[in-house]
């Protein structure tokens, strides 16, 4: 209420019946308020300016949403993991789903991306990699995103690792194109470590 009247009481003043009174604060209006009222003005156009720009150059990054292969018939969700607490890359928390490694570039970017997912050596278990061992040179992965697009992949080879092997190369390329790697387990179950005792790595490139 005080300001609102502090106010009040400013612009009667402009009434006022006195001329020296109006001349005066006419002076006043002049040398005080209309240089700030146009700098308040200007700050705010530029701070406009400033956020529409922003608005204009941001883009929205599309995040993997489901990966298709379909010679294989596997049609699975797409998790976003990064990695465990003792350093390697986390798996989905579904059997039937896939994990994305965030840590690296999306699907379709330049660089290698890395999908993994579960495999189950037990009949009355699924998961959605049990038959990614079918997989062959040539065939084609998608990768859809959440905004719909998709990217196609084309199998270039595919190698088994031992489960204490270097992992590097799964995740990492220095050609500057955008690759894909499927990763899954494979081999014998050890009870005590708890752990299958191969890696099976699809390598994939994007389709021209």
């Amino acid at each position: 209420m005080r300001q609102c009247s502090l106010r009040f009481r400013f612009y009667s003043i402009l009434y006022a019946e006195d001329k020296w009174l109006k001349y005066l604060a006419l002076g006043f209006v002049v040398l005080f308020v209309a240089p700030y009222a146009w700098i308040q003005t200007y700050n705010k156009s530029s701070v406009d300016d400033r956020v529409q720009s922003v608005i204009q150059s941001e883009e929205i990054v599309a995040s993997p949403k489901r990966l298709q292969i379909p010679s294989l018939r596997i049609d699975a969700l797409i998790e976003p993991v990064g990695l465990t607490p003792e350093g390697a890359m986390d798996v989905p928390t579904e059997r039937t789903d896939v994990a994305w490694f965030t840590r690296g570039p999306r699907p379709g970017e330049s660089g290698t991306a890395v999908i993994s997912g579960h495999y189950s050596s037990k009949n009355w278990q699924t998961s959605t990699f049990d038959t990614l061992y079918k997989i062959r040179i040539g065939d084609t992965v998608t990768v859809e995103n959440d905004t719909g697009e998709t990217v196609h992949f084309v199998v270039r080879a595919i190698e088994r690792f031992d489960s204490s092997a270097d992992s590097s190369l799964v995740f990492t390329s220095t050609d500057n194109k955008a690759h894909l790697n499927l990763v899954t387990c494979e081999g014998e179950w050890d009870a005590v470590s708890k752990n299958y005792s191969t890696r099976l790595i699809v390598f994939a490139d994007k389709a021209p």
